[in-house]
């Protein structure tokens, strides 16, 4: 029986819903209405509550394989490895650890390669920068019949889960294995795409195909968009989505267990400005790695109020500038006293990180004379292109960055808007 036609249940059993559906075709997305929150929990049911719940019907008689890190947690923070490994209803075979590692270990740039898991004598094995054929070895070589995927995401682009997502669609289409997501929220919420598309001679790791740099999607259905518009419905995932996600609430809103996706992502707060912050990655000024505020602490030796002042001026909706000083412990001008601002946002429905990161970029070159880009063009790979790069080298403000690249966010928001599958 095909995924598409076997039913989950809701844990009280009283209501039948397809929670499984394949990927192949666009029609197969349609929104369909989230229902009213209710309840500690707004009413959401991630993609594992729902298979769990079901008592992995879909999964049975398969040699199972999961593409997780530490974020793949029950709501009483028991991760799903362990979970999945006590239970005789699922077969569980192996693991796939992404940048990170499975159990996240890893510093950013990282994994932890081919081992044992000691707490569940799991072989797992490391899928980090490996695609296309060498990924469709490790899965063939694993022996498993299905590959499940399941990573808390933090909504950009270049955060590296999606394009993990990416190449093991891809892998799982050269091996011939099945491929299921399992659905999380997008923290940040669904509600629209921002910032600049990426051209594809700027495609790596931290962007492999053209989609926007604050995408405003879920993994299932960038899964689906990745698979349709990318590689020609070769792959067919098929998705457990949620039940009760709402496009337009924060993570906070569900009750559910912050897990840092990685080393540098503390707080759903954090995720909430990495889309525009983590351009700072692309200069010689702190991203704020090596401090407890990542991506919200900015800064550099030589930088003092007025780049503070010079971003309150611009009055960016949602946000206030603090003139801060910080030492980072590792990174960019570890232990050193620098000086820059911290980011605030005291209203998120208004505040755009991608605007916000902008507007960082123009003003630091304006009020620091010790301002530049990294020299392998970081920038670039981050933003998509070098179109950002060249207009703020040619003294463009932040409106003029932001409306070159509105027509081609244009077309990919009718793009995606194909792949919603919640409202």
């Amino acid at each position: 029986m095909s995924l598409s036609r076997r039913g989950l249940f809701h844990a009280t059993g009283t209501a039948a819903v397809t929670a499984v559906t394949a990927a192949s075709s666009p029609a197969a997305a349609a929104p369909a209405k989230a229902p009213a929150p209710d309840g500690p929990h707004g009413g959401l049911r991630t993609g594992f509550e729902r298979l769990a719940a079901g008592g992995y019907a879909p999964l049975a008689g398969q040699r199972v394989g999961v593409v997780t890190n530490p974020t793949g947690v029950t709501r009483d923070v028991r991760h799903i490895v362990d979970v999945m490994h006590a239970d005789d209803r699922v077969r569980l075979t192996a693991v796939f650890g992404p940048e990170h590692g499975f159990r996240g270990t890893a510093q950013a740039g990282g994994s932890e390669g081919r081992h044992d898991d000691p707490a569940t004598g799991l072989p797992v094995y490391d899928t980090y920068v490996k695609s296309g054929q060498p990924l469709a070895d490790t899965f063939t070589a694993s022996g498993v019949d299905t590959v499940v995927f399941d990573i808390q995401d933090v909504g950009a682009r270049f955060y590296t889960y999606i394009w993990t997502l990416y190449d093991c669609l891809e892998a799982a289409a050269l091996a011939g294995k099945r491929f299921v997501v399992l659905d999380r929220p997008n923290p940040v919420t669904g509600r629209a795409a921002l910032g600049p598309v990426l051209h594809r001679e700027f495609a790596t790791f931290v962007g492999r195909q053209p989609i926007a740099q604050a995408h405003g999607m879920t993994v299932a259905e960038l899964a689906r968009l990745f698979d349709r518009e990318f590689l020609g419905g070769r792959a067919a995932p098929e998705t457990v989505a949620m039940t009760g996600w709402r496009r337009s609430r924060f993570y906070d809103a569900w009750g559910l267990p912050w897990v840092p996706p990685s080393p540098n992502m503390p707080t759903p707060d954090t995720a909430l400005v990495y889309a525009g912050t983590c351009l700072l990655e692309g200069t010689n000024l702190s991203e704020g790695r090596g401090t407890t505020r990542p991506f919200e602490l900015l800064g550099a030796d030589g930088v003092d109020g007025r780049w503070a002042r010079a971003l309150e001026r611009l009055g960016l909706p949602g946000a206030h500038f603090r003139e801060a000083y910080f030492t980072p412990a590792f990174s960019k001008f570890q232990g050193t006293t620098v000086g820059g601002v911290q980011l605030h946002v005291h209203d998120r429905d208004a505040f755009d990180p991608v605007r916000t990161g902008v507007a960082l970029l123009v003003t630091a070159r304006q009020v620091w004379s010790g301002f530049g880009w990294r020299p392998d063009r970081w920038i670039d790979r981050l933003t998509g292109s070098a179109q950002v790069r060249t207009l703020i080298d040619a003294g463009a403000g932040t409106d003029e960055v932001v409306a070159a690249w509105q027509e081609e966010l244009a077309a990919f928001r009718r793009v995606r808007e194909r792949y919603l599958m919640y409202r």
